[in-house]
């Protein structure tokens, strides 16, 4: 479709924005060259391709969900300031509470 079948005015009313006569204007070219290479990628032969994602391979960046063995509790609680049993004791940060 070229840029001239789109009424630009009209799908700023849609995005609900309101345009002046130069940008129309200038919006109207941009959305015609972006029509003249749409038209261009779709003279291309994709048989064969797989559709992808991404223009290249992606991996999962993770490591495997493997249960281990945790830190001993008492070694992360020997760094605290203060404690109480089994847990840091902070100050108090908001006011009457």
């Amino acid at each position: 479709m070229s840029s001239e079948g789109f009424d630009v005015q009209y799908v700023a009313r849609l995005a609900h924005l309101e345009l002046g006569k130069d940008e129309a204007s200038r919006f109207s070219g941009q959305l015609g060259d972006i029509l003249k290479y749409m038209e261009k990628l779709r003279q291309l032969d994709v048989d064969g391709v797989e559709p992808t994602m991404h223009g290249h391979g992606r991996t999962n960046a993770f490591r495997e969900d493997v249960p281990v063995q945790s830190v001993d509790q008492d070694l992360f609680l020997s760094n605290a300031p203060e404690r109480t049993g089994d847990e840091y004791r902070l100050p108090k940060i908001v006011e009457d509470a």
